[in-house]
């Protein structure tokens, strides 16, 4: 699979890979920033944002598409950051292909088992006539019927477009996501290692890196450093961009 992804600035090259339901426009103003100092991959994973649908929604699979990407790129080693299921995506490649990441930086998820916990945004989706809608403003107005939050529903919302007849459809593929979804909850398993330098963060207000979780990091990635910024939930780099481009930056040129 050929993975769309964006390029920018110069130097060593940096991956960075987004969350499920997201998109590399998630990470377009930091991707901006850190083009400063590095080559910079804004990447859509599969079944995301522009890249190509397959039924086969797997962190195998995905390792194997950046991989090709390296490979077409004619990359030898990368500088990775992924958030969320990206930082899974990461995880996986790391202990698969320790010998291609230098550095490795992990958003707020930690390498174990996270059972399904999408239904309300999934009912969100679903909430939606996509054959009768005319406007945004009136898919909004469906969803807040299942989905509360305002941000949340923005964020979902930026996977609706229009197709070549220009009805509104998906950005995503949501079978192919929903029904992978415990797929992608799944952890590393015992003896999978990456000890190379490694970076996680967490946000104070999520749950998903949690004190519990710290032994389990140390076993899989033995120079994992946990670092917690405070007041952010589990869009650490939506709701405080400065903050993670402060650990971001100084993990990476040291």
């Amino acid at each position: 699979m050929k993975l769309n992804y964006r390029k920018l600035g110069s130097g060593s090259p940096l991956f960075i890979l987004h969350g499920v339901f997201g998109s590399s426009d998630n990470w377009q103003t930091l991707g901006k920033e850190f083009a400063e100092y590095y080559t910079v991959y804004l990447i859509d994973q599969r079944n995301h944002g522009n890249s190509p649908h397959s039924s086969e929604m797997s962190y195998e699979a995905m390792v194997s598409d950046l991989q090709k990407l390296m490979d077409n790129e004619g990359l030898n080693t990368i500088d990775i950051l992924g958030h969320s299921m990206g930082g899974k995506t990461a995880m996986n490649f790391a202990v698969t292909f320790p010998e291609r990441i230098e550095k490795l930086i992990v958003v707020d998820i930690a390498p174990i088992y996270y059972p399904p916990h999408h239904q309300q945004i999934f009912e969100g989706f679903h909430s939606i006539d996509l054959q009768r809608i005319e406007s945004r403003k009136e898919a909004d107005q469906q969803m807040a019927k299942k989905v509360k939050e305002f941000g949340v529903r923005q964020f979902i919302l930026k996977n609706l477009t229009r197709n070549e007849e220009n009805q509104f459809a998906w950005k995503i593929n949501l079978q192919a996501i929903e029904q992978n979804i415990e797929t992608l909850g799944s952890g590393l398993t015992e003896g999978q290692t990456f000890d190379k330098k490694t970076l996680f963060i967490g946000g104070s207000k999520s749950d998903y890196i949690q004190q519990k979780d710290h032994q389990t990091i140390q076993n899989h990635f033995p120079q994992a450093r946990i670092r917690m910024v405070e007041g952010a939930g589990h869009w650490v780099h939506a709701e405080k961009p400065e903050e993670l481009k402060t650990l971001v930056l100084a993990f990476l040129q040291q």
